[in-house]
């Protein structure tokens, strides 16, 4: 594979995988396949049920310009349009809308593992994927606490993985992440602060980013305000930005979760390093929960997803707005294109892995 500055000659390929069918993700999914740049950019080979992708798009109101496989055959070389592997996974008529099942959930897990093993297998350099639903994909995979640890599951690998929040040039990373905030102050440590930066720090270059500028988040109201509420700033999180800063990295703060954002907005950070879920996540989604992408670092691929959910609500309406789908796939493409050459770049092998 060539690098970014190639990548209009050498297009990145990324496996597509349906999300969650009592939603948006069909219709996103459509949607997202039709943009002309986006057909440009990358070779995108999805994973899913054609009778379910056609829904999406009646509901989406657009064409479907693509190829069809079945698992068992060849990909058709050089095609310009994205080939949909049909897996034939979901008839229409068993899919609830707005409820999470157990259907859907089977329906989910499949295509996201038939992508996750594509990519695997050196077919594909990232993988995305419109979204899931936690409790549904939970009923079809019991062991489903969260796409960090399906993906590791699947892909048969310990290795130290965070998600990230991605809002344009912005990046929010967690030390801690689907916990109990019960459970949070005993979570700290100042090896996971730098363990967490160092994650930040190289997952944030391999999308371009030269030297990262990461502000850490203080855990207590004013910073614990000289340790008047809490002394986990005094005793753990500046000794961990100090150290991180010895080490090279381009560490800040810590400074007070209540404005650590303010910084971040006039640019005086690349990312901000919370101590706890929602420390970000509130942020983040109110800054830009329409341009929200999820990437899910520390994996040999990228694997990039739409920060919000899956839109019950508002599932076959047609009016699901694309925007933060988009931007997880631009940035999948735009990673896999300044990774190293790889063995990815074989697109004539079979569907199936």
């Amino acid at each position: 594979m060539q690098s970014h500055h190639a990548a209009d000659s050498v297009r990145p390929t990324i496996a597509l995988a349906m999300g969650d069918p009592g939603g948006i993700s069909s219709e996103l999914a459509a949607k997202l396949i039709a943009q002309d740049d986006i057909r440009a950019a990358a070779r995108i080979v999805m994973f899913g049920d054609m009778r379910i992708l056609e829904d999406g798009a009646k509901v989406a109101g657009v064409a479907l310009d693509i190829d069809t496989v079945g698992t068992e055959d060849a990909l058709p070389a050089r095609t310009p349009r994205p080939v949909l592997v049909d897996l034939k996974n979901l008839d229409p008529s068993d899919v609830t809308p707005a409820v999470p099942t157990l259907a859907g959930g089977r329906f989910a897990t499949e295509n996201f593992r038939r992508a996750l093993q594509y990519a695997a297998a050196g077919r594909a350099h990232g993988v995305a994927f419109t979204p899931f639903n936690k409790k549904a994909m939970r009923l079809a995979y019991p062991g489903y606490d969260d796409e960090i640890r399906f993906i590791a599951d699947v892909l048969k690998l310990d290795c130290p993985a965070r998600e990230f929040n991605v809002l344009d040039e912005l990046w929010n990373a967690r030390v801690t992440s689907h916990i109990a905030l019960a459970e949070v102050a005993a979570a700290i440590s100042k090896d996971a602060i730098l363990r967490n930066l160092a994650l930040a720090d190289a997952c944030m270059r391999a999308a371009g980013f030269a030297r990262p500028r990461i502000a850490v988040a203080a855990l207590n109201p004013h910073a614990g305000d000289g340790g008047n509420f809490g002394r986990e700033e005094i005793d753990i999180i500046a000794p961990a930005v100090r150290e991180a800063v010895e080490r090279g990295y381009a560490a800040l703060g810590p400074y007070p979760a209540d404005t650590v954002f303010v910084r971040a907005k006039r640019g005086e950070c690349d990312a901000v390093l919370t101590m706890y879920h929602d420390q970000g996540q509130i942020a983040m989604k109110l800054m830009g929960f329409d341009r929200g992408v999820t990437y899910v670092g520390g994996f040999p691929f990228p694997i990039c997803t739409p920060a919000h959910g899956t839109a019950y609500d508002i599932g076959g309406r047609g009016i699901a707005n694309l925007g933060a789908t988009r931007q997880a796939m631009l940035l999948a493409i735009r990673i896999a294109s300044q990774a190293p050459s790889s063995a990815a770049a074989r697109p004539q092998g079979r569907a199936a892995s």
